[in-house]
């Protein structure tokens, strides 16, 4: 009879289980022309095999010591015989005894380096163990023997955010992605890593100078994803005060008082950005935006927010808004096609087909403008929804607080 080595199996979805799946490696029969390499006897070859039947029920009901204790003797009758070796340290990874694994699995990987699956076996258990550095080769090594293997990439990637090498987790990471772009793990692994560059680049520009105008425009980054706003302000005027003539200073003022409804400070900012910076596309669409929100001339709207359309077409929020100041100019038919793109950019956004539903009533398409309504009331509900679940959850947490 012929047998082969097993292939590391698909990985899970969990980090959790990503160790539980190489352990449930299928134990292997051994080829016997591996024993007649060996010039063992008739009766030693049918001893091994005897022995790895005896093993395989005894893992299959559950008796690991007693497998482990079949494969022991095979590796006493065949010492060089490489399958063993991986499941026997197969074995003992499922037992968690990680340095017995990573001893047993090294001698037979000396025996036959090919084995990529005792490789990868053997990087788990060195991760385990937490020799981070030493499992990455073992893994590297799994992982050139299949290229596609999620489960080796995956731990590999989170060796190496262990050792602190994020540039080359996040290479794997972004691999990992294209592969499987639903894994939420490998977003948050990947999310993680990048975090940490940041924070790392960060904390050079700040070594490097802590009153600098890009630490003052950091800062006000970071208090405005914060809703901090008054903080973000603050840190913005410094900012502008220090460099007025730099691009970007002041669209990150205006765009802060855009936020709060500020509208004059903010179309006073983003006038100034367009003087520093005239191909800011995003300064001079939300100048029409302030326009329709005030709502002052809407043609006046249309000429700003076409200026932005002029250097990005492919702006989608100032498309929306272009459709909605046109409603306001009774140019329905022209809205409608805007209000479309947008709807295709992001047909998660309700308000766009409020609109839609608008337009289409008063060009006297009933049945579209009730198909657009049924998918606003369906987004309406959907999101109504999810605040009152995060609301629950918040309650949920204050009334049973984690345990120390």
């Amino acid at each position: 009879m012929l047998f082969t080595y097993a292939s590391i199996p698909s990985r899970s979805s969990l980090m959790v289980a990503l160790v539980s799946v190489f352990l449930f490696l299928p134990f292997l029969l051994f080829p016997s022309q591996m024993l007649e390499a060996q010039s063992t006897t008739a009766s030693a070859d049918d001893r091994v095999q005897d022995l790895y039947a005896e093993a395989k029920a005894a893992q299959a009901s559950g008796d690991l010591n007693g497998a482990i204790a079949k494969y022991e003797s095979i590796l006493q009758i065949s010492p060089r015989l490489g399958a063993a070796y991986n499941n026997l340290g197969s074995l003992y990874l499922k037992q968690h005894e990680y340095r017995k694994a990573a001893a047993v699995l090294e001698r037979g990987l000396k025996i036959d380096p090919a084995m990529s699956s005792a490789s990868a076996l053997l990087g788990i258990s060195l991760y385990e163990m937490g020799e981070y550095a030493s499992a990455r080769p073992r893994l590297e090594a799994a992982l050139r023997a299949n290229p596609k293997d999620n489960d080796a990439e995956l731990l590999l990637a989170n060796a190496l955010i262990k050792m602190g090498e994020l540039e080359a987790a996040t290479v794997h990471l972004q691999q990992l992605a294209h592969r499987e772009p639903k894994d939420q793990e490998v977003w948050y692994l990947l999310g993680g890593a990048y975090m940490k560059l940041a924070e790392q680049a960060l904390g050079k520009l700040n070594e490097i100078d802590p009153n600098s105008v890009l630490m003052h425009e950091v800062s006000g980054e970071v208090m405005e994803s914060m809703k901090n706003f008054d903080g973000a302000l603050i840190e913005y005027k410094k900012a502008v005060e220090m460099a007025p003539q730099r691009p970007g200073t002041h669209y990150k003022l205006g765009s802060t008082y855009w936020s709060l409804s500020m509208w004059d400070a903010a179309t006073q900012q983003f006038e100034a950005e367009l003087a520093n910076d005239p191909n800011n596309c995003t300064a001079q669409w939300k100048i029409g935006n302030i326009l329709l929100e005030q709502h002052l001339d809407p043609q006046l709207a249309v000429t700003d927010i076409d200026k932005a359309l002029a250097i990005c077409p492919t702006l989608m929020p100032a498309r929306g808004d272009r459709g909605r100041a046109l409603m306001r100019l009774d140019r329905n038919e022209e809205a409608v096609k805007d209000l479309q793109a947008a709807e295709t950019a992001d047909p998660s956004d309700p308000s766009i087909h409020f609109l839609l539903a608008q337009a289409y009533r008063a060009l006297g398409r009933a049945q579209d403008a009730k198909a657009e309504m049924q998918v606003f009331t369906k987004l309406e509900e959907s999101a109504r929804a999810a605040t009152a679940q995060r609301a629950q959850q918040v309650l949920q947490n204050k009334e049973n607080p984690p345990q120390e």
